[in-house]
């Protein structure tokens, strides 16, 4: 899909408030609500538009410990990537994770209430995993800059 002008301010208003209402987008864009929705709809369909969802605020919902962790199987190939992915998607405290090139093969952004939690994860749930060999945690301290989104200043020409 190229995008034009209109395209990428609807991308930038959506990103910065998902919801907007068909009217207030159209206004912000200056397009009619129609023109709007119809490119909306057509940003939805070719999936640059992933979904809609509000920012919550973990620390206020006493989620105040965040934490950065780096993960080395045991062994790579076989059901290896997908059991490790399965036991990832059964824990509600592992926000994001990946798979990295590195010294790491998978990188965790936890989330939880406090240093216990996060202890309790790691010792009974992490490291006995049959999979993992190692494990190195950093808990961060302070966020510097967690923006959400992409930055469509620098969006590539061959997305045009």
């Amino acid at each position: 899909m190229s995008l034009d002008g209109f395209d990428i301010a609807i991308l930038r208003a959506l990103q910065q408030d998902g919801a907007l209402t068909n009217t207030a987008l159209s206004e912000m864009v200056n397009l009619s609500p129609s023109q709007c929705s119809r490119r909306r709809a057509a940003l939805e369909s070719a999936q640059l538009i992933s979904g809609y969802s509000a920012r919550l605020n973990a620390d206020r919902l006493g989620f105040g410990l965040r934490a950065i962790v780096r993960v080395n199987l045991r062994s790579h190939g076989g059901n290896n990537e997908s059991g490790f992915a399965s036991f990832i998607a059964r824990h509600p405290e592992v926000r994001a994770a990946f798979s990295v090139s590195g010294d790491a093969d998978y990188i965790l952004d936890l989330r939880t209430p406090d240093l216990e939690s996060f202890a309790r994860f790691i010792h009974e749930h992490l490291l006995p995993h049959e999979l993992v060999a190692q494990v190195r945690s950093e808990i961060v301290l302070r966020t510097l800059k967690d923006a959400p989104g992409v930055d469509l200043a620098q969006l590539p020409a061959s997305a045009r």
